[in-house]
Parts: C-alpha cells; sequence; structure tokens
C-alpha cells in the first residue's frame, strides 16, 4: 500500500461575457510536498525470454524501512501467475520466514532466490510451455504491500492444426486436447501476432488460448477477407467454447531428445510406422516436434513420413525443386488411410 501525495496546480479563470462589472479572480496556486513511498516493489526487467528445458530468474526486490530487516519482521512474499481471465490467477509459490509452499505443477521446481535481504527473485527450474505468460510478485510487511509484473517469453514456433476429420472440427476444449496431444500447448494472441510479424500467412481460422478466433493474414486475397485489405490479424472475437467448430494455433518450444526419419528397408503402414520406432527404442514423433526440429535444428528431409496423429508430413529448410520449391516449410501430405505402404517414418527419442 503505497503512501502518494501530489502536487496540485489548481488555476480559477472564470469569465462571464454577459457579466457588465466583471473583475477576473487571481490564479491560485497550492503546493503540496511530494514524499516517498516506504514501501515499494520493483523488477529491474518485465520481460524476460527463456525455453522449454531451460532455468529462469524472474527478478523482484523490495525496498522500504523494514526490507533490511527481514528477520524481525514478517515480510511475505506471493508468486502468482496471471491470465487472460481478470478474475483468475495461478498460485505459484508463497513464502513467509520458515515456511514455503509451491502449488500444481511447479512444485520441486520454484524457489526464492535470496541473493540479499530483500530479493525477492523467483527460480523456475526446467521450463515447460506452460510455463509461459505474466507472473506478479507481492510483498506484504505488516499492512504495507506492493507489487510487481514480470512476463516470460519462450522461444517457439506456432503452427496451424486440424484434426482427421478436417477443417473447422473443433471446439475450444477440443483444440487444446488437439495441442497437447501434439507436444504443444494452444497458442496466445501474443504468440501468433509474433508468428505474423514472421510472415505467417493462413487462411483458416482457429482458437487461441483466450477463447478467441483468430488467422493470420500477410498477403490479402479474396478468400481470406478480401483483396483490398490490409495485412494483420483477422478476428473473430470471442466465441461459444463449447459450440463453436474451428481449427487450433499451436504452440511448441525446444525439446530435450532426438528427432530423425528412421531408414527402414520398406516403406510403411502407419502401425508398422509405430512398431518401427519402438524397435528403435523411440516413439513415433509428433507434430509438434517435427515443427520445432525444422524450426531450431533446421531439419531438412524431402521423405514423406508417418506421424503419431497419422499425418504424413516432412520438413523442408532448403527450399529446392521436387522439395517444397518455393518456401522452408513443414509440408503436409495429408491425412491417409493407415493401411498405405507408401511412407517412411519420423521418430522421436527422449532424453529425458
Amino acid at each position: 500500500m503505497r503512501s502518494l501525495l501530489f502536487l496540485v496546480l489548481i488555476s480559477f479563470c472564470w469569465v462571464d461575457h454577459h457579466a457588465a462589472n466583471f473583475t477576473p479572480e487571481p490564479d491560485r496556486i497550492i503546493h503540496i510536498r511530494e514524499s516517498e513511498p516506504n514501501f515499494f516493489v520493483e523488477t529491474e526487467k518485465t520481460k524476460i525470454i527463456s525455453q522449454r528445458g531451460g532455468n529462469v530468474t524472474l527478478p523482484c526486490k523490495f525496498y522500504g524501512d523494514q526490507a533490511s530487516d527481514s528477520a524481525s519482521h514478517k515480510i511475505r512474499i506471493k508468486w502468482t501467475k496471471l491470465t487472460s481471465n481478470v478474475r483468475k490467477v495461478v498460485p505459484v509459490y508463497v513464502e513467509m520466514g520458515h515456511h514455503k509452499k509451491s502449488y500444481g505443477n511447479y512444485q520441486g521446481r520454484v524457489f526464492l532466490r535470496k541473493s540479499t535481504a530483500n530479493d525477492a527473485s523467483l527460480v523456475i527450474n526446467n521450463i515447460i510451455l506452460e510455463d509461459y505468460g505474466k507472473y506478479k510478485c507481492e510483498v506484504i510487511e505488516g499492512l504495507e504491500d506492493d507489487s510487481a509484473v514480470v512476463f516470460l517469453d519462450l522461444q517457439g514456433i506456432v503452427f496451424p492444426y486440424s484434426p482427421p476429420l478436417g477443417r473447422y472440427n473443433l471446439n475450444f476444449y477440443e483444440a487444446q486436447k488437439a495441442c497437447l496431444a501434439q507436444d504443444a500447448i494452444i497458442a496466445s494472441f501474443d504468440q501468433l501476432f509474433n508468428a505474423w510479424k514472421s510472415g505467417m500467412d493462413w487462411c483458416n481460422a482457429g482458437w487461441l488460448s483466450d477463447g478467441s478466433v483468430h488467422y493470420p493474414i500477410t498477403n490479402p486475397r479474396g478468400p481470406c477477407g478480401g483483396k483490398n485489405t490490409l495485412p494483420g490479424i483477422r478476428n473473430y472475437g470471442f466465441l461459444n467454447k463449447a459450440k463453436g467448430r474451428y481449427d487450433v494455433f499451436c504452440f511448441t518450444s525446444h525439446f530435450n531428445g532426438r528427432f530423425y526419419y528412421l531408414i527402414h528397408p520398406t516403406k510403411l503402414t502407419y502401425d508398422e510406422a509405430v512398431q518401427a520406432c519402438l524397435n528403435d527404442d523411440a516413439q513415433i514423433a509428433k507434430v509438434g516436434q517435427i515443427f520445432a526440429a525444422w524450426k531450431f535444428l533446421g531439419y531438412d528431409r524431402c521423405d514423406a513420413g508417418w506421424l503419431a496423429d497419422g499425418s504424413v508430413r516432412y520438413p523442408i529448410s532448403k527450399p529446392r525443386k521436387r522439395c517444397s520449391p518455393n518456401e522452408a516449410a513443414v509440408r503436409f501430405v495429408g491425412f491417409p488411410d493407415k493401411k498405405d505402404k507408401l511412407y517412411g517414418v519420423y521418430c522421436f527419442r527422449s532424453y529425458e
């Protein structure tokens, strides 16, 4: 709770053009001294960038008369994660004296740095995709309290996704599950916006994490909002999460493992592909993993291969004839009949 005083300038100058004998009242100036708050919280950075699997410190320090003598005063430090729903916050970590508590999937991964007596910085180990977002550091000492916000951004990639049933077949809850099944999470608007700034152009509308539906256009054209419109993020608004049916934009980041195309003497059906990866002490790769390998490792292979969702894709980082000649991309062949013996397989071996 900050104590605030203001410097106030009040000027009175009233003119009535209908008054015959009007003498203007001189300006009055009231001076009030400004004083410093006796307790406050601040962060040296408002945005921290990390990646999945990394370790990060969210900075936070508190200052005041009591800050240097925390042993004799009960200082309560509380970290929460903010969501798109202003009424909902996710508890992360609380500490007061010798009492400490972490919550949910943060358990065992978070603690206070405490490099100095007034250091309330939060250390998060083994970053996961769900850690992305805004965090609030709140420090309470008696009747005084203050807070500051830090944004944790992740290096990653946004990719559009639709299920084997085809375009526009996911409600919001199914969209969340679809991303998780592909080693990803549903993307936020900020993540989609950054992808659009990097050149993402996709004409199918998809769910985002706040329950809105959008799609990014860099090359305006007739079926995608109109040829004469400006590039941008097309907005369908916030729709019924249970009844609305769209695609989804997913977000994934670095992985701790090996993504590879399995060299096999013959082409494989889907079931044979799954088994071939298992025989190689691996799992059939997921869509998020092929996008991450393409984005962060520059993975390039012109062989179409099965993935875990039953789709067939291949990653091209160096465009060339017969292999995505016009652009670097993860090429999508489709969802063929799983009995087709026409494709290879991409596998993933985790190092965790």
